[in-house]
């Protein structure tokens, strides 16, 4: 039986919504262990003058925890 844990993280690039996902999960992946999946929760966007300057996501990532 294995049990798993929820983090909620929220992550950003200049470039796309993927590339924000692509981040954050490599950088969670850095933290913890066995990272499974990841639910975007939300999307949004930073807009400056007019334009989008930020794509944002908060993400639960799941991971399974070691015995």
């Amino acid at each position: 039986m294995s049990v798993a844990r929820v983090t909620e993280i929220t992550s950003a690039s200049s470039t796309s919504f993927e590339d924000a996902i692509v981040k954050g999960v490599e950088r969670a992946s850095k933290t913890l262990k066995n990272v499974k999946g990841a639910w975007v929760q939300d999307q949004t966007v930073a807009v400056e003058n007019g334009r989008i300057a930020e794509y944002r996501v908060n993400m639960k990532v799941t991971f399974v925890l070691e015995d």
